[in-house]
């Protein structure tokens, strides 16, 4: 199964990255101000994941990868895919496991590791 993972951009905004099972990750959200709207965006995703659009492109460096569209606006882009069949993959994967993914919050600063 997925995750959804919050962490702080170097601007001090924030972002949310969607991860697979292996740790990947799939794709990354636009900037948010505040962090209670990443929440809220991940938990509309996950209620109107079967609304989502996905449009694929491939780089001028022959990569591929998609726009993920929900209600009709960008809500984030995925990595780069050497083949558009792990595009494939990487968009099932979204749509098999992330209605039921969990929320990972790493925006603290609190240091895990002692000194």
């Amino acid at each position: 199964m997925g995750a959804f993972v919050i962490s702080k951009r170097f601007n001090d905004e924030y972002k949310f990255v969607f991860t697979s099972r292996k740790g990947k990750i799939v794709f990354t959200s636009l900037s948010y101000e505040l962090k209670f709207e990443c929440e809220e965006n991940i938990e509309k995703f996950k209620r109107e994941i079967d609304s989502a659009d996905f449009l694929k492109f491939k780089s001028s460096g022959g990569k591929f990868f998609f726009k993920l569209i929900l209600g009709g606006h960008h809500f984030a882009t995925s990595r780069k895919y050497t083949t558009s069949l792990r595009l494939q993959k990487g968009i099932d994967e979204i749509v098999k496991y992330g209605s039921s993914s969990e929320i990972l919050d790493f925006t603290g600063n609190d240091c895990i590791f002692l000194d």
